[in-house]
């Protein structure tokens, strides 16, 4: 029984594991809703173009700002703004297929988000792209349930339009360019989650959260509703664990929270009940 409590409970006594867990846990609300509407608009891509499109925007606000979560956030908010009106505009102007326009525009993000923060001294470029549970002091706390306040309250106004915009697009666009407004909204609260996590979780990380409960939760319903419910519940499961994985095997908080979100994943395919191993073995013996 002690070793359970030594393994479980006892890792959240420090003060800064506490931190990280209720940032993540408040980034978990509202996340992996986002990344359940990015999976039905077949976006997913979009959200990878994010989390690399945040770097050079980190990297320029800590070098103007020095190591301020705020000025890296605001930074990070620009650059992941800027960048995904500039993957719309290439794969609207041009004839070229759209995960090429979304490669080049991530790689080039990447590319300059590194150079930058390599040239100035004292930026940790391994926390700023896999995350530290050490950086989440009282303001990056503050940060990351302020954007999980406005993203659940920014969700919640756009609900019915972004429903309506997933799954039926044609209808709004008709309805005198609606369906535009709504789409920037809902990028807008992906770009600002992406920033939101990248204190804990790391700029390469931070859209894992997003996006492995989203498609771990298909495999446990088929109705929205039903997969939003299942999303949140695994990212505060990953959060939790990975957590406490980080904490014993000395591994950034990021990637282990993404192990943990991964391996829920991998169990929901094989023994989820919608679209899994098992529930496909289960029709093919009924047949």
């Amino acid at each position: 029984m002690m070793a359970l409590h030594d393994l479980l409970i006892a890792p959240f006594g420090f003060l800064f594991l506490r931190r990280a867990l209720v940032g993540c846990m408040a980034l978990s609300l509202v996340a992996p809703p986002l990344g359940v509407f990015l999976t039905i608009r077949r976006m997913s891509l979009t959200a990878d173009v994010l989390q690399h499109g945040i770097l050079p925007g980190v990297a320029l606000g800590a070098i103007f700002g020095g190591l301020s979560l705020w000025w890296m956030g605001a930074g990070g908010l620009i650059a992941g703004l800027g960048v995904a009106l500039l993957a719309g505009v290439i794969t609207r102007a041009t004839d070229g297929r759209e995960d090429s326009g979304f490669a080049g525009v991530y790689l080039l993000a990447l590319a300059a988000g590194v150079a930058l923060a390599t040239r100035e001294r004292g930026i940790d470029l391994t926390h700023l792209l896999f995350g530290s549970v050490l950086a989440v002091d009282d303001h990056a706390l503050i940060l990351m349930a302020a954007i999980a306040s406005v993203g659940l309250l920014g969700l919640a106004v756009i609900w019915r339009g972004l429903v309506l915009e997933s799954l039926d697009p044609l209808f709004l666009r008709a309805q005198a360019g609606r369906g535009a407004l709504f789409h920037a909204a809902f990028m807008t609260l992906v770009v600002l989650c992406v920033v939101g996590g990248f204190a804990a979780l790391g700029t390469l990380m931070s859209v894992g959260l997003m996006m492995l409960p989203a498609i771990a939760a298909r495999h446990w319903s088929r109705f929205l509703s039903g997969q939003i419910l299942a999303s949140v519940l695994v990212a505060l499961a990953a959060a939790v664990l990975g957590l406490l994985l980080s904490f014993h095997a000395n591994l950034p908080a990021g990637p282990a929270i993404l192990l943990v979100a991964g391996g829920i994943w991998l169990l929901s395919i094989a023994v989820g009940p919608e679209e899994s191993l098992r529930a496909r073995a289960a029709i093919a013996a009924h047949d």
